[in-house]
């Protein structure tokens, strides 16, 4: 994992704005609609190329495909295991619960019918190895067509679900325990983790189990309970990255990604113990919405691990609000302060395309938002680099 030597370096979450006629050809392949795949393949691998440079041109430095090839960047899970066969799952969200009139809108998003999430009714086993080394060799080629370019990104990274988020959203019917369950879906996501790691990149692992888990599928847990069932997750996460070194390996801690009250978020102070006994050496959180803005100040109290990184979100990942450069700068400040300036890579809160059709941020403010962040970092560089 590159680090902040000379300057803070800047990255996002993951899921990135999908081009209009690519959402509307992954809408017929959710809906069963007959799709020409290679020319579904054709324009993901063209899109792939044109979302690099998008994000080369907006001052990004560690890059990614946009997770561009996935309906979500935990659902897309069901195309590429046996074992996902039974019925869809439901989910309760414990903050919306508390407000009807706001689930009914959220939950009323038409987008939301399109979201596939088959419970587990067999055995889970690779059925498509081949989709992740197609996501490998699109984001190799689309990095080299902007090298040759004249654009340099500092590096390439690729994100794959954790087990506990694909636990999340596909009910288990098959195994006896969650912790069998568990176990298996590590042992066949093993293979995709693997082929992003021999492909040289950084493969960053979505972990919003450890955090939105709490509200939605352990909310009738006691804290005690549910810090026991992430633990669960960490260590069937850890099994399944156990050849991968943890410099090559980062990973998202999420409360969801939806306009909600969030009121019932975990704090990060109860459950940072456990996510640093994750494998990955960096860490990508939450840091720039009205829920989690002030949690910097944990890091007061709570040592940094030797090793780790934090990515902390200078970028809300739900609002059209273009952040000033200038508070990017002091959101980049606060954690440097605290945690040492080379611990720290500017990112975002979360995803801009978490689920195909539906994003909160309108396609050309994220752009901007980038264009932002780089230059708050650059603010933010001058101040902990300052000029000899």
């Amino acid at each position: 994992m590159q680090r902040s030597t000379e300057r803070f370096l800047t990255t996002h979450t993951g899921s990135l704005p999908r081009p209009d006629d690519l959402i509307r050809m992954m809408y017929a392949k959710e809906e069963g609609v007959p799709v020409d795949r290679p020319a579904l393949e054709a324009r993901i691998r063209s899109a792939v190329a044109e979302i690099v440079s998008r994000q080369c041109n907006a001052g990004v430095d560690l890059v990614n495909d946009g997770e561009l090839s996935k309906p979500s960047y935990a659902t897309y899970v069901k195309d590429r295991l046996n074992g996902f066969g039974g019925t869809g799952n439901s989910f309760v969200y414990q903050d919306l619960s508390d407000f009807p009139k706001l689930a009914e809108r959220v939950f009323g998003d038409p987008g939301r019918s399109r979201r596939k999430t088959p419970a587990c009714n067999a055995p889970i086993t690779v059925r498509d190895p081949a989709a992740a080394r197609q996501d490998v060799n699109n984001l190799k080629s689309a990095l080299a067509n902007a090298r040759s370019d004249g654009q340099q990104p500092s590096g390439g990274f690729m994100s794959a679900a954790s087990p506990g988020v694909v636990s999340l959203f596909f009910r288990n019917d098959h195994y006896p325990s969650q912790e069998a369950y568990l176990q298996a879906i590590a042992e066949a996501m093993r293979d995709e983790y693997q082929a992003i790691a021999a492909a040289g990149f950084v493969l960053q692992i979505d972990c919003p189990d450890l955090a939105m888990g709490r509200h939605i599928q352990y909310a009738d847990l006691s804290l005690a309970e549910f810090r026991k069932r992430a633990m669960l997750h960490i260590e069937a996460l850890n099994h399944a990255l156990a050849d991968i070194p943890p410099e090559q390996l980062r990973m998202h801690l999420c409360w969801g990604n939806y306009e909600g009250p969030h009121h019932c978020d975990v704090p990060l102070s109860d459950i940072i113990d456990i996510v640093f006994k994750a494998r990955p050496s960096a860490i990508s959180l939450e840091a720039a919405n009205p829920r989690h803005a002030h949690e910097y100040a944990l890091f007061e109290s709570v040592k940094l691990p030797e090793g780790k990184v934090l990515i902390p979100g200078v970028l809300e990942s739900k609002s059209n609000f273009i952040e000033h450069p200038e508070l990017i700068a002091q959101r980049i400040g606060r954690y440097a302060q605290l945690v040492g300036r080379e611990n720290v890579i500017a990112g975002s809160d979360c995803g801009y395309g978490t689920w195909v059709g539906q994003a909160a941020v309108d396609p050309d403010i994220v752009w901007a938002k980038m264009a932002a962040m780089a230059e708050g970092a650059r603010i933010a560089s001058e101040r902990f680099w300052p000029a000899s």
